[in-house]
C-alpha cells in the first residue's frame, strides 16, 4: 500500500503497479483509496463482504472511483467491437466465459509528496487516446480527492465517472443521511427520505441482502451529504461539480452514494474535478 498519514489520519492507498490483484475493469486503479484510518479509534471506511480481507475486485473497499466504458443500463460508451476501455483501468476484452477483463493494464507514473500522491496515465486504446491525472490530497481529517482527464486523441472521449463511497453503517446496523434541500426519492423498501433525512426502514443482512435506488437531486447544484458513523461524530462528503444523476446503494455491511458526471471530451479538451471527505472527531 502506498500511505498519507499525518497527526489525525493515515489514507491507504491501493499501490497500481505493485497490487494488481486488487484491481480490475470496474474502478480507477491509480488513486484508489482502500482504507482511511483515525490514529486513535482505528479503520472508517467499509465495503460491500466487509471485513473481509480480500474482497472480490468488482466489490472492493474504501472509496474507489469508476471510469465507465458502459452505461449503468449496458449501452456501450468506449467499446469498438470487441476491444473497450476504461480508463485508469486500461483496455477492456472479454475471458472465455464473456467476463470483461482488462487486457492491457494502463502504466502509471506515481508522485508522492508529505500530504499528497499524485498519479499520472496516458494511453492509446482503439480509437482513443487520453491523459489522467489523480492526486489524493489529506488535510488535516479531510481527504481531497481530484480528477483531471484530457483527450489526446482525435475522436471525442465519452463516458460516464461516477464515486462510489463505502461509508461504515451504525453500530445497529443503519444509517441517517442528511442531503441537499429538494433532493427526491420515489417511495421503495429500502429507504425513507423526510424533507432532507433520509434514513433505512430496518437493517439490510450481509452481501446480497441490500437495495438500490436513485435519487434525484435538486438541478444545477453541487451535491453534498453528511452521514453518521459508528464511531465519528459526522462525515461529510461533497462534490464540487452537478451530478446529471445519483445512486443510493446499501447492503448489510455498508452504504454508497453514488454521484454520476457525464464526460464528452473533443479532442484536445480536458475537465477537472473534486470530491472531498471531511471525518469528524471522534465519539
Amino acid at each position: 500500500m502506498l500511505t498519507l498519514a499525518n497527526a489525525e489520519l493515515t489514507v491507504d492507498l491501493i499501490n497500481p503497479v505493485a497490487e494488481q490483484a486488487r484491481l480490475g475493469p470496474r474502478y480507477c486503479w491509480g488513486g484508489y483509496i482502500w482504507q482511511v484510518q483515525d490514529r486513535t479509534i482505528g479503520t472508517l471506511l467499509t465495503g460491500p463482504e466487509w471485513p473481509e480481507v480480500n474482497p472480490l475486485p468488482h466489490n472492493g473497499q474504501g472509496l474507489p472511483e469508476s471510469f465507465r466504458h458502459s452505461t449503468t443500463t449496458g449501452e456501450p460508451l468506449l467499446w469498438d467491437g470487441a476491444v473497450g476501455l476504461a480508463p485508469g483501468a486500461g483496455a477492456l476484452g472479454r475471458d472465455a466465459s464473456g467476463n470483461i477483463i482488462v487486457t492491457t493494464p494502463c502504466t502509471w507514473q506515481i508522485e508522492p509528496h508529505a500530504d499528497r500522491i499524485i498519479f499520472r496515465t496516458e494511453q492509446s486504446v482503439g480509437r482513443w487516446s487520453y491523459e489522467l491525472e489523480r492526486a489524493i490530497e489529506l488535510r488535516g481529517r479531510q481527504i481531497v480527492s481530484r480528477s483531471r482527464l484530457t483527450n489526446r486523441g482525435t475522436t471525442p472521449l465519452k463516458l460516464e465517472w461516477f464515486a462510489h463511497p463505502f461509508f461504515a453503517l451504525q453500530a445497529d446496523g443503519l444509517q441517517r443521511v442528511t442531503l441537499p434541500d429538494g433532493t427526491q426519492m420515489a417511495e421503495n423498501e429500502g429507504y425513507r427520505l423526510a424533507g432532507r433525512e433520509l434514513t433505512l426502514h430496518r437493517p439490510f443482512i450481509g452481501l446480497h441482502g441490500g437495495h438500490l435506488e436513485p435519487l434525484t437531486l435538486p438541478a444545477g447544484q453541487p451535491f453534498a451529504a453528511e452521514l453518521t458513523h459508528p464511531r465519528l461524530q459526522k462525515v461529510r462528503y461533497a462534490t464540487d461539480f452537478a451530478p446529471f444523476k445519483c445512486v443510493l446503494w446499501a447492503n448489510g455491511n455498508t452504504l454508497s452514494l453514488e454521484p454520476f458526471l457525464a464526460l464528452n471530451l473533443a479532442p484536445g479538451e480536458s475537465r477537472e474535478w473534486t470530491l472531498t471527505y471531511n471525518f469528524g472527531a471522534a465519539l
